[in-house]
């Protein structure tokens, strides 16, 4: 008997082109929902972005991670004949996604007012790089834009890396982190409304998702302490160096610091009394790493992520991405799933992020290329989308 998922029976028309708001339609899927991706005519411009599926490939490997579990559809909104598609999809949908610019909107049929009025009850959620009001409303803003607009760029690299490459320049993270901490704060916001019963407007800014996620800066700013990235890490520990690879440890409370201490096998500079205090601690902070990582360079990272685990201190490995396909702990989660692709191969992709009902969720197929010309003399309520089972 397959799991209920929370979503199921909802409908969900997405409206998006970048990474935020497809991530929040990605999150809405996984979770059951029927989520329908309107396209602009050619498709999204997404469907070109690298990396792709292979060296042959033209499939983006980033659009069919967003797209998994979608049905897609191309309209021309700026036409008469493509809003009206839209209002036949909206008439049945709880929830509709958008990251259409704000001076577009009312153009292409998704302006605040006429979708609250004509459809009270759906929930509209805007993704936008700044929001959808305020002197930003109307800025394009990019993943390398968003990542340092929130401040988190200016503080990386740091810890190890700011001490092996202190040249380096402020860095993004790698990939789509800051455009997917939009879409995860927009499908939390608009299952909120969802909830609530009611049709309601949800206004989310990327900046503002980012700006939470790393809010520890601003509130030391307050307190008169302005972080560099030369400087923001943890006195002692962080990125540690073993035999065959690296872990990741923290020690932030006291017993954690015992837990270390008896991992080390009681090592008679640890035994200082002095070391008993944390600010005695995080003044020593270098000696302290020094010992530990000339204790760790001469261990195997399995051996000591376990042994550190039983004492209850936080440590993991640093895990490469085959490590974390073939890794026990994700093949028990169910993490991925397997894939068929237009060329008959096959490819893993992240499933969910999470389970219900202690079932993992299987990665549902992404939506072939669009071609909405053949839809536009069809009955808005009766579309012809394009998924994937028309490649079987």
């Amino acid at each position: 008997m397959d799991t209920l998922l929370p979503l199921d029976g909802i409908r969900c028309v997405e409206c998006s082109t970048g990474v935020a708001a497809a991530y929040a339609g990605r999150l809405m899927a996984a979770m059951g929902a029927e989520v329908i991706l309107v396209e602009p005519i050619g498709g999204s411009p997404l469907r070109r972005e690298p990396p792709f599926l292979g060296p042959d490939s033209d499939e983006s490997a980033l659009f069919a991670y967003l797209s998994s579990g979608k049905t897609a559809i191309s309209l021309d909104l700026a036409t008469d004949a493509g809003r009206l598609q839209l209002s036949g999809l909206l008439e049945t949908a709880g929830i509709l996604i958008d990251d259409v610019a704000v001076s577009d909107r009312k153009r292409l049929g998704l302006d605040p007012d006429r979708v609250s009025g004509n459809w009270p009850d759906i929930v509209h959620l805007s993704v936008l790089p700044f929001g959808s009001h305020g002197p930003k409303k109307n800025w394009v803003g990019s993943e390398l834009n968003l990542i340092h607009s929130a401040g988190e760029g200016f503080l990386l690299p740091n810890g190890l890396s700011a001490t092996l490459f202190p040249e380096r320049p402020p860095l993004k993270i790698a990939g789509h982190f800051a455009e997917m901490q939009g879409g995860v704060a927009g499908a939390l916001s608009a299952l909120a409304a969802l909830w609530s019963g009611k049709g309601q407007y949800v206004d989310v800014s990327v900046q503002d998702a980012n700006l939470a996620v790393g809010a520890f800066t601003v509130q030391r700013y307050g307190d008169g302490s302005l972080e560099h990235r030369l400087s923001r890490s943890f006195r002692y520990g962080g990125v540690i160096e073993c035999l065959d690879g690296f872990v990741e440890l923290l020690t932030l409370e006291q017993r954690q610091w015992h837990g270390l201490v008896e991992l080390m096998g009681y090592p008679e500079w640890a035994m200082d009394a002095a070391l008993e205090d944390a600010v005695a601690r995080s003044q020593r902070g270098d000696f302290i790493n020094a010992k530990i990582r000339a204790w760790a360079a001469r261990r195997a990272v399995e051996d000591v992520v376990v042994a550190a685990q039983r004492l209850g201190v936080p440590m993991a490995r640093y895990n490469d991405p085959e490590q974390i396909l073939s890794g026990h702990h994700e093949k028990a989660r169910g993490l991925f799933s397997e894939v068929a692709l237009a060329d008959g191969g096959t490819c893993l992709i992240q499933s969910a992020p999470f389970r219900f009902d202690g079932g993992s969720l299987p990665a549902r197929p992404w939506p072939s290329s669009s071609d909405g010309e053949n839809a536009h003399d069809e009955d808005p309520t009766e579309l012809q989308m394009n998924s994937w089972k028309e490649r079987a």
